[in-house]
This record gives C-alpha cells, structure tokens and sequence, in this order.
C-alpha cells in the first residue's frame, strides 16, 4: 500500500472523497489492514472477493473456511462479522422505526443480508405491528438445498405471542433463482388462511435469489 501515490491509498482516498469512491476491494483493504508476506493487502483484499463472490459472498463465508486463509486470523475475521452484524442491525433499527412500505428497498437490503447467500433453504417471517413496523424477523425453519418443512401452527403461535398484526414471510432458494415454485404458493396460501383465524395479515411473501427478489404481491399471487 506504501507504494501506491497517496492519493489512490485507500484511507487517504476516503478522507479525500468519502467512502462511495472506494472499490469493494480498497474498503475490504481498510478492514484488513496488512497483507501477507509476497501479497500486498490490496491484492489479498482483491483475492478474498474473487474466491468467495464478492462482498456479500465474503461476509456470508463460515468463519471455519476464513480461517485456513494465509493472513486472516481471528481479528480480522472477528471484524469482517462485525460489520455485517452493524449493517443488519443499522437495518433493523431503519424498519423498526417506520411502515415496511415505506421503504421496500430498506426491506429487500435487509432480507438479502439475512438469506441471499445460504448453501441451505431457510423460512423467515418478519413479524409487523399494527402500523406495519418491525418487531422481530425470525428464522424459523431451516431445510436442505431443496426442501424445507414450515408448520403454519408454529408461525401463528409465533404471531400471537409477539401480538403481531400482520407479517411478511421471507425464503430464499439456495440455487440462486428466485422464481417462486408450486409448492412456495401452496405454502404461501396455507400460512394466508391460518393466519386470517386470528386477524393476522399476510402482507407479502418474497423468495430470494443471489440477483434477484420476487414479491408475490407484486405478482398477484396472494
């Protein structure tokens, strides 16, 4: 880093022009601080993106599998978790503040951190309050690449006890496709009636993919 013209540093960079003018890379290098001996920390910064997907691949990599990365021992990789951890509850605090609507892409940022890299399936419910607010996003059913069980009667258990108004449910495809299927409909209308017994709306259902998130309201699918 030594080497490079002050003005292409990454820390001189960003106090020069602000963190939107960093690549992926150069804010990746600021956390990571030092590279390696015969690897510069740019070019280490630039190796963990390309071998794990970019950013959001990186930050969703298990710890175990960081931790065998030449240079990245249990600070950086405890720093690496912080942040994601920041940005998720920066998110939370963004949805707990004002109607989901009102921001449905703050919603989709929030879903794609929690779900969007996975290598298993994994059913969420976002549980909302009568002015459509975030109290608590829950993961409740964990599945294989290609299934999961959810059990309507644990989802409304799970609704009365947080006296939820209404909900969105979330899932992800671990395939990257995000293409809702027969059975995420028939799921969708099964969680719909139950939930009506006790005057809790389903609001939306959104399937997450690696590029992409589709809302079956949007579809007219509920």
């Amino acid at each position: 880093m030594k080497d490079l013209p002050a003005a292409l540093r990454p820390r001189e960079k960003l106090l020069a022009q602000g963190p939107a003018a960093l690549a992926d890379a150069e804010l990746l290098a600021l956390l990571l601080r030092t590279g390696t001996q015969g690897l510069g920390v740019l070019q280490m910064a630039e190796q963990l993106l390309a071998r794990n997907g970019g950013v959001s691949g990186l930050l969703r990599t298990e710890p175990n599998q960081l931790a065998k990365v030449k240079g990245l021992g249990p600070a950086k990789l405890a720093e690496l978790q912080a942040v994601l951890e920041l940005a998720r509850r920066a998110l939370t605090a963004e949805l707990a503040q004002r109607p989901v609507f009102d921001s449905p892409t703050t919603v989709r940022e929030y879903l794609k951190l929690q779900l969007a890299d996975l290598a298993h399936e994994v059913f969420a419910v976002l549980f909302l309050d009568a002015q459509h607010r975030l109290i608590a996003y829950e993961p409740l059913f964990r599945g294989t690449l290609t299934q999961t069980s959810v059990y309507p009667r644990e989802v409304l258990k799970r609704a009365l006890a947080l006296n939820a108004a209404a909900v969105l449910l979330a899932h992800n495809h671990p395939s990257g496709v995000a293409e809702p299927s027969r059975a995420d409909e028939f799921l969708t209308q099964s969680l719909k009636n139950a939930l009506a017994l006790v005057d809790v709306r389903v609001l939306d259902h959104l399937v997450v993919g690696r590029g992409q998130i589709v809302s079956f309201a949007e579809r007219g699918l509920l």
